[in-house]
Order: structure tokens, then sequence, then C-alpha cells
């Protein structure tokens, strides 16, 4: 089974993703500029694409991978 996100927030400084195994993975927003720097209400402005695999922002111009975002511990170049 291959993990998506079911749903997303956030608090002042970071993104959290409720993934459909049950766990809550919580990264920096600092990893990524467009949401740390994009007012709350276009930041909860988001689409989960390809069955939950993908986090999309169409205002912001921006996608994330839940695969990616699971195996990383630093910051995604």
């Amino acid at each position: 089974m291959e993990i998506s996100a079911t749903k997303i927030w956030f608090d002042d400084e970071r993104m959290f993703t409720l993934l459909s195994d049950g766990r809550t993975i919580g990264v920096p927003l600092s990893w990524f500029p467009r949401l740390f720097n994009a007012p709350k209400h276009l930041r909860e402005k988001y689409e989960l694409w390809r069955s939950g695999k993908w986090i999309h922002w169409e205002e912001l111009d921006e996608d994330l991978s839940v695969e990616a975002m699971l195996n990383q511990s630093a910051p995604p170049r």
C-alpha cells in the first residue's frame, strides 16, 4: 500500500500531514519558501492530487510529493 495524504494543516512554523496509515508528520514551513511566505488563506487552498500522493497549491504554483516529504530529513532542494 502506498502512503498518501488525507489532510494537511499548519501552525505558524510547520505543515502537518495526516497520512493514510494513520501517522501524522510535521515538516518546517521554512523548507518551502512559497508556503512559508504565503498568507494563511492561500496555504489552506490546497488540493490532493493522484489519490493524495501529491499536494498542490494552484495559486502558489507549489506541488509537494508525500513520498519526498517522508524521505527527507533535511530541506528538499
